[in-house]
């Protein structure tokens, strides 16, 4: 039975990595794209509950037919999972990123609380991101990615994945022939960079920018940061269980009245 593929990110419907990851997603099924119809990279994990969504058709590059909704992505793919679509989906792939989602970076990224919510709604998920550094110009070749975007998904629809658990995707910018290989890792350490940038607008109002410069990262033999160092294309099993369980002997002994 041919399997059917939702295919979304946090980057926007019109953004290269889609379309990339669509055509190889039509390798191994039926592909449906419902995506935001704006870029909400950082957007986290939201559900929008107080205003109406609303979907409207789009045309990709290839005049392939997507969809695009005015809420973020995880509402992207509850509005698929929910009915708009008449069709039940087998598996959920969202990216591909501009932007490797490494350790905490999970917490914030659009495309990867996509997965998340596939998961949270019964269905397998797969965020997928690309480390492109942020002075790249030009096209970008997404070759590697997608691939690894097939493998990824071919073994998750042959295999299956644990309850509550979705697939963090990342790769390196390398070549597809330069790329070494796979390895299934933990979550790594992200180390941010951030600060407050507060100005003046022209009526002597301060208004603030949160920036810094691009995080960087530990890297740890066995975590996402350190595979992508050494070359490598980073599987990250996730779960939705954020349990502290080694804190929790600790916080029982304290006094709760």
């Amino acid at each position: 039975m041919t399997k059917r593929i939702l295919v979304t990110n946090d980057d926007g419907v019109l953004a290269p990595g889609l379309l990339a990851l669509a055509k190889e997603m039509r390798n191994l099924g039926d592909v449906t794209i419902l995506a935001p119809d704006r870029n909400w990279s950082g957007g986290g994990h939201v559900k929008t509950l107080d205003r109406a969504l609303r979907v409207r058709e789009f045309r990709l590059e290839d005049g392939s037919q997507a969809f695009a909704s005015d809420g973020a992505p995880s509402d992207c793919v509850s509005l698929a999972l929910l009915g708009y679509f008449k069709e039940k989906f087998d598996l959920v792939v969202s990216g591909v990123n501009i932007g490797a989602n490494l350790g905490h970076d999970v917490t914030y990224s659009g495309t990867v609380t996509a997965a998340m919510e596939a998961v949270i709604m019964g269905i397998p998920g797969v965020a997928v991101s690309l480390e492109v550094p942020e002075a790249t110009l030009g096209p970008i070749d997404f070759s590697a990615s997608t691939y690894a975007a097939r493998v990824a998904a071919q073994n998750v629809m042959e295999h299956g994945l644990p309850e509550d658990t979705l697939l963090n995707v990342n790769i390196p910018f390398l070549k597809k022939e330069d790329v070494k290989g796979f390895r299934v890792t933990r979550q790594g350490l992200r180390v941010y960079h951030s600060r407050l940038d507060e100005r003046l607008d022209p009526r002597n109002r301060p208004y603030y920018w949160i920036g810094g410069d691009a995080p960087t990262g530990v890297p740890e033999s066995g975590t996402d940061v350190g595979a992508l160092a050494e070359g490598y294309v980073s599987v990250s099993p996730l779960q939705l269980d954020l349990t502290a369980y080694r804190a929790l002997s600790d916080v029982s002994t304290w006094e709760w009245k």
